[in-house]
């Protein structure tokens, strides 16, 4: 009798693992994506976190769903990105979207408005105040669906070759600038250029431009800035944030299983820590390099930021006028600046203020 019962006992645990086998293994496929960033290999913060992100996707699916990490020009330039995910050459990107804001200007609202929010508001924003449901409504156009992920924290204002005492001073200043922003230079008299980031040094060194705006210190640093151009202003009004995303080709993505959709999304979470962590450790000990190599660090004259700050004011009322999407974002991320200012206002900006003079006696 004992007999008999442990026989059917083991066919049945024999039949169910011959059934369970097969379901696994279609619950769990291979898939093979490829990631192509808008960062070289020398940003090792930036492109480090696609390196990052990769390798989460593939531990928390048991190495079934694997990404590869392609750096900018390993498969198309920096700058084409979400055009390779539009139309499929690639599954996923890194990217930032006001790259691509000559598409529709509505895209600065995915890395970083001018005069905006900083990385913890600007991520809030995204997560919780509807703002990632307006950039997925934009992105959609372009059959892609975006995750924010790492993000660059507040950037600087860039290196000049000269000093900038007044407004006066921007009227016609050549300088390098990134995304939306070269529309608010353009409107108070500068002339804004864009130049991919291995071409900026030579054009200091020449005075081709005389001025550039990049990241920040660490990565400010590699590129060596710091011997063509003394000046080093702050802050990076048109970035309080850096925000990237990940996005993917909108086909792809519904394709895939939900794991591995909640994959994608655990890791881009887990990067944006990665990233943003990593550069809150580098960036001091790299500011305190750059001033002993020679940098001096100037804050913009207080008329210089409140002249852009109108210039942009104006901008964005004409485009909320004109364009739905840019409209709608624009209203949405104001309201929930006005809120987020003054909670930050009582208890954030008292504490930092007060450690920060505070430093100086211990």
């Amino acid at each position: 009798m004992k007999r008999r019962k442990f026989l059917t006992a083991g066919g049945l645990g024999l039949a169910a693992s011959v059934v369970a086998a097969p379901a696994i293994a279609q619950s769990m496929p291979e898939v093979r994506w490829r990631l192509a960033a808008s960062w070289p290999k020398a940003l090792d913060t930036l492109y480090g976190g696609c390196e990052y992100f990769c390798k989460r996707v593939a531990e928390i699916t048991d190495n079934r769903f694997q990404i590869q990490p392609f750096a900018a020009g390993e498969i198309v330039p920096g700058l084409q990105v979400l055009d390779a995910v539009s139309n499929g050459t690639v599954e996923i990107g890194n990217t930032a979207l006001y790259y691509y804001w000559g598409k529709n200007p509505a895209f600065t609202f995915g890395t970083a408005l001018p005069f905006g929010l900083n990385t913890r508001q600007h991520i809030s924003w995204l997560q919780w105040g509807g703002g990632q449901d307006l950039v997925n409504d934009l992105l959609k156009e372009q059959n892609i669906i975006g995750i924010p992920t790492g993000s660059t924290g507040a950037q600087m204002g860039g290196w000049f070759r000269k000093e900038i005492k007044s407004m006066a001073d921007l009227q016609g200043l050549k300088f390098r600038v990134g995304g939306f922003a070269g529309t608010i230079i353009a409107k108070v008299g500068g002339v804004p250029q864009q130049i991919a980031g291995g071409d900026i040094y030579p054009a200091l060194e020449k005075g081709t431009i005389d001025a550039a705006e990049w990241v920040g210190p660490y990565d400010d640093e590699k590129l060596g800035f710091v011997k063509v151009a003394k000046f080093y202003y702050y802050p990076g009004w048109w970035e309080g944030t850096g925000q990237g995303h990940n996005i993917m080709n909108l086909d792809k993505w519904n394709a895939l299983p939900k794991h591995y959709r909640a994959a994608v999304e655990s890791a881009s979470r887990d990067a944006f820590t990665w990233v943003t962590g990593k550069y809150d450790a580098l960036n001091p000990p790299a500011l305190k390099r750059l001033l002993v190599a020679g940098a001096i660090l100037k804050p913009f004259p207080q008329d210089v930021l409140e002249g852009c700050y109108s210039a942009a004011g104006e901008i964005y009322a004409d485009l909320a006028r004109s364009n739905p999407h840019f409209g709608k974002m624009y209203a949405s991320l104001s309201a929930y600046r006005n809120e987020s200012l003054a909670w930050m206002q009582v208890a954030e900006l008292s504490f930092d203020s007060f450690m920060m003079r505070m430093r100086t006696r211990t």
